[in-house]
């Protein structure tokens, strides 16, 4: 449905007004916006999700005013099927800005994680999730040219349309995506421990929280023969009480640890005297904590409150969070020592919220993680989809990275993804529950891990390059006295007589005396000379 959605936008962006593309692009953001992420309506009330959907819509809104500036250059509009790609370009490039802005980014909603079960997948591994959103607005562009060829009874443009598209998705097909264990198996359990009830309330008893994944795994431990395991993972938040610093919560972890004669790693927080930290800690056997990660981007109006007397206006559930959550500044990385291999394993641990932004996990891969783990607390947002579109993102970051990937939560969807993002093993929603599985460990870098953050560095370049062409050209039509609603130009087998309804780089006809004026001028510039004659 990703590429009916942008071919739907292509067409409704057919006017030549970039004030009129914005509102189009906003409105069309909030439709999605909205539904997409109703569980933060759920966790922390109506203001903020709505807040944050206009902020989100308004970038879109952005990426479609971008579009009409860009399509005015000559040369764009003139090549019909060089418009897809220009769009495209625009698009991930306003993608990237949401990694970044508003308070450090949400890039929640990007069209790649759209394609964990579409036919585009395969592109994350060459060049990450741009190329896949990239693709996503090419083929979703290419539609609405096929639906509006045939509308126009214009065949050969229908027919070029659709098989430029199909082509696309057939030559993703292509792209291998292996599997094998290039330095070793690991052999690794993770424990879903659940939680009372869901929402915000859902750790108001750490204690048990803590016991029930100690818990789950003497079950887990069960479920092997006697040290199977290498390593065990538990969700963000499985801990609430640090066993670093209290005796009990320390007893109950050295026990879990006995219990599966492995090495443990787990989420809990840490405090100093002016902030806290959201940790990933490795407790060895016999030997206690003695490594930790902490998150490096911590959730905006969740870890920690931007402009907090201002949004405590808005919401008292700001208050719940006490301390504001420093980021860390370690990549993102834990040293495993596995017996059994008689090595160390760099593990990649991706904190919550971490596994939606593109630098943060490929440091990890190229810092030589060799499989990577997403643990995550989701009890928060209730029976929502969110713990779903997180899974989404774990899948395609397997695929990214070629990289099995282990994303464990409190709460639900835990699950083992294979390097080519298929599912081995999933849980349920809110049930306590266990997985174990043999997952490779591999350290080829993908193509998308070499380029780094080169494809949307060109893409952000070609947009502002761009944008600056498409006002030069725009200031040229004004001076030449073309009016930027007519239609001024027409695809090959277009009436020549009147302008139509348009996507790519044609403009529909305004409907002011100026532009009626103006139409006989234009009809005739837009006209072939072979016509004309």
């Amino acid at each position: 449905m990703a590429f009916v959605g942008i071919a739907l936008l292509i067409i409704a962006l057919g006017r030549d007004s970039a004030r009129w593309a914005w509102l189009v692009g906003f409105v069309w953001g909030l439709a999605f916006f909205l539904p997409h992420i109703w569980w933060a309506n759920e966790a922390v009330g109506v203001i903020p999700w709505v807040a944050l959907s206009v902020a989100e819509a308004a970038i879109a809104g952005i990426a479609c005013a971008t579009w009409i500036w860009v399509r005015r250059i000559d040369w764009v509009e003139r090549h019909r099927f060089a418009q897809p790609v220009a769009f495209a370009i625009i698009w991930v490039t306003l993608e990237q800005l949401r990694q970044v802005w508003p308070f450090g980014g949400f890039p929640w909603g990007r069209l790649a994680f759209s394609q964990t079960d579409g036919p585009l997948l395969a592109l994350a591994s060459v060049a990450g999730a741009p190329l896949v959103s990239a693709a996503v607005v090419i083929v979703g562009f290419l539609l609405a040219e096929t639906v509006l060829g045939l509308r126009r009874v214009r065949i050969l443009t229908a027919s070029t349309a659709a098989l430029a598209g199909a082509a696309i998705v057939a030559a993703t097909g292509l792209i291998p995506l292996p599997t094998q264990a290039e330095s070793g198996e690991l052999n690794i359990g993770a424990v879903q421990g659940n939680v009372s009830e869901p929402g915000l309330g859902a750790f108001n008893n750490a204690r048990e929280v803590l016991n029930n994944h100690a818990a789950g795994t003497e079950e887990l431990a069960q479920s092997r023969p006697e040290g199977w395991f290498d390593l065990v993972v538990w969700p963000e938040n499985s801990s609430d009480i640090n066993p670093r610093v209290d005796e009990d919560a320390a007893d109950v972890i050295d026990g879990a640890v006995d219990a599966v004669q492995a090495p443990l790693l787990f989420g809990t927080d840490s405090y100093t005297e002016v902030a806290r930290y959201n940790d990933m800690v490795l407790w060895m056997p016999d030997d206690g904590p003695v490594f930790s990660y902490s998150k490096q981007i911590p959730a905006a109006f969740a870890e920690y409150i931007p402009l907090r007397s201002i949004a405590r206006v808005f919401s008292s559930a700001v208050d719940l969070v006490r301390t504001d959550m420093a980021p860390g500044t370690e990549i993102a990385l834990v040293p495993v020592p596995v017996a059994r291999l008689d090595r160390i394993v760099p593990v990649g641990p991706i904190i919550c919220f971490e596994v939606a932004y593109d630098a943060l996990i490929r440091e990890s891969a190229l810092g030589g993680a060799e499989v990577l783990v997403v643990p995550t607390n989701n009890a928060s947002f209730g029976y929502t989809q969110e713990s779903t579109q997180q899974f989404a993102m774990s899948r395609l970051r397997a695929v990214e990275h070629g990289r099995a990937t282990i994303q464990i939560s409190t709460v639900g969807v835990s699950g083992v993804i294979g390097p080519d993002g298929t599912v081995w093993e999933d849980t349920a929603l809110f049930t306590p529950d266990h997985l174990s599985a043999t997952v490779p460990l591999r350290t080829t870098l993908t193509i998308a891990d070499r380029l780094g953050d080169w494809p949307i560095i060109a893409a952000t370049a070609l947009t502002v390059l761009g944008l600056l062409a498409g006002i030069v050209a725009t200031i040229r039509r004004r001076r030449e006295g073309r009016p930027d609603g007519l239609a001024t130009g027409v695809s090959a087998g277009a009436a020549p007589t009147e302008p139509e309804p348009a996507t790519g780089g044609h403009r529909t006809r305004e409907t002011s005396a100026e532009a009626a004026d103006a139409l006989p001028a234009a009809t005739e510039a837009a006209t072939p000379a072979n016509e004309r004659a």
